[in-house]
Parts: C-alpha cells; sequence; structure tokens
C-alpha cells in the first residue's frame, strides 16, 4: 500500500525531534570531474553545485549515483526535481516514491538530514491529500493531516504548520477546530509564512480586532511570494472595504511597523 497509513506508524519510533530548516548549498567547482566511484558525500557535492550553475544534465547524473550509494540528501533533491519538471520530466508519483524514501530513512536529531525529512513530509502530505492521477496514490485527506502534525510537531516546519492550520480551519481529514487552527497560524507566522500570517489577521479582523487582524494582512502581502499573493490580496481587499477610515489609516501605518520589525 502506498498511501501514508503504511508508514505512519513509523514516524513516532523514529525519534525526530525540531531540527533546522536550512537545506545545505555548495559552491561549484569548475576544475572537479564528476566520478561514479566517488564517495556519495563527493558526488552530491558536485550534482548540487552543478545544479545551482545550471549544469543540470550533469547534476541528475551526480545526483543519481549519490542517491544509490546511500545519500539522502541526493534523493531528496531529485524527488524535488522530478516534482517541479526541473530539469528532468515532472513526474509526481516517482517524486512521490522518492520522497518516501527519505521520510523511511529518518534522520538522526540534530543533523541535516532533518530538513530532508521535514521537506519530504510536507511533500508527502501534500500529494496524499490531493492524490495522483494515473497512480495508486489516491487522496486521503486524513493521512495527509497526520504527515502534516508530524513535520508541523517533530520539525517546527512552517509550510506543515501552515497547512495543518487551513486543514484545522476546513475540517479536512477531521473535526474542524479554529483554536487549533490560530495556534498552528500564530507559529507559521512567527517564522515569516505570508500565508499564516494572513490568515491569522483575517481571523483576528473576524473576532473583531479590526485594526491589528488588517495590519497584518497588508504587512503579509507586502512579502508575499508571487503564488499567494492573488489570495492574500482577496483578503486584505474584502477587510479593507469593511473597515471604516480611521482604522483603515491606523492599520496601515501598524502595517509599515511590523514589515520593519516583523512582530507579528
Amino acid at each position: 500500500m502506498l498511501i501514508a497509513d503504511r508508514f505512519l506508524a513509523s514516524f513516532t519510533g523514529m525519534g525526530l525531534l525540531l531540527g533546522a530548516m536550512t537545506l545545505p548549498c555548495h559552491a561549484f567547482d569548475t576544475k572537479t570531474e564528476m566520478n561514479e566511484d566517488s564517495s556519495p558525500f563527493a558526488l552530491f557535492k558536485f550534482g548540487f553545485s552543478a545544479y545551482k550553475n545550471g549544469h543540470k544534465d550533469e547534476a541528475v547524473k551526480a545526483l543519481r549515483f549519490a542517491a544509490e550509494k546511500g545519500h539522502q540528501g541526493a534523493n531528496w533533491k531529485l524527488a524535488r526535481m522530478y516534482a517541479e519538471g526541473d530539469g528532468v520530466e515532472e513526474d509526481d508519483y516517482e517524486a512521490y516514491k522518492m520522497f518516501e524514501q527519505v521520510i523511511q530513512e529518518g534522520a538522526d536529531q540534530g543533523t541535516q538530514n532533518e530538513s530532508y525529512v521535514s521537506d519530504a513530509l510536507v511533500a508527502l502530505a501534500g500529494y496524499i491529500k490531493r492524490g495522483i492521477p494515473n497512480s495508486p496514490v489516491r487522496s486521503n485527506p486524513m493521512a495527509a493531516r497526520d504527515l502534516y502534525m508530524q513535520a508541523a510537531s517533530n520539525f517546527g516546519d512552517p509550510n506543515a504548520q501552515f497547512e495543518l492550520g487551513r486543514m484545522l480551519m476546513k475540517g479536512e481529514g477531521g473535526q474542524s477546530s479554529p483554536n487549533q487552527a490560530a495556534r498552528w497560524f500564530r507559529l507559521s507566522a512567527q517564522k515569516g509564512h505570508a500565508g499564516a500570517q494572513a490568515m491569522l489577521g483575517n481571523l483576528l479582523f473576524q473576532a473583531g480586532k479590526t485594526v491589528r487582524g488588517l495590519a497584518m494582512m497588508t504587512a503579509a502581502l507586502e512579502h508575499a511570494p508571487k503564488q499567494d499573493r492573488t489570495w492574500i490580496s482577496g483578503l486584505q481587499e474584502q477587510a479593507f472595504s469593511l473597515a471604516d477610515e480611521a482604522d483603515r489609516r491606523t492599520a496601515m501605518v501598524l502595517a509599515q511597523d511590523i514589515v520593519r520589525t516583523g512582530d507579528f
């Protein structure tokens, strides 16, 4: 069985604790030639550096060799490339299987592999939430919610915290809990997640904290990634239209303070 239920029980025993979220990056050494007999780390370093410098064919070859030799970071990077169609033909099911392997391998506390496992959990949760057409992976919101919980709780992953908050708000994969959703949005917002900041601001606005809520949505829109700007803008504009002129002016000033200080 390929859905998350098969391996969810193994996560608890992995001993995965809160870890750093920064993924490794290496400089490309043009004097180094790829050798499939090199160590897994050397192959990964070459492959990642080649990727960063636009040599994606070389990157894929090196990363494949490294992954075959058991390098978890290489497996994670290849999964990302397949998920995004980046240097290879996009293949969600292939990416799914690679992310699944990263999770099954786990990570020791305090190692960089924690970031690979955390990101893989979030990616796998997304696939399982919506399913993958023409594959054995079917939509399973309950399993997806469990995976987001693993990444949010064990790793403090802001993307997982945001997605978990949204599922809790909508009651996807289980009971609805606005209070718990707000908690996860706040944790994610404090780490700079624009979507979580906007959702938390909207909750505050609906709770009658007009100025603070509108200011948070406005500040979130200021630094939101391109793919999130449309829906955040919709929330902010709706709130803006409902607020009176005095609250709007105060909120705009507060929003600039929030952007400057990062205090959400």
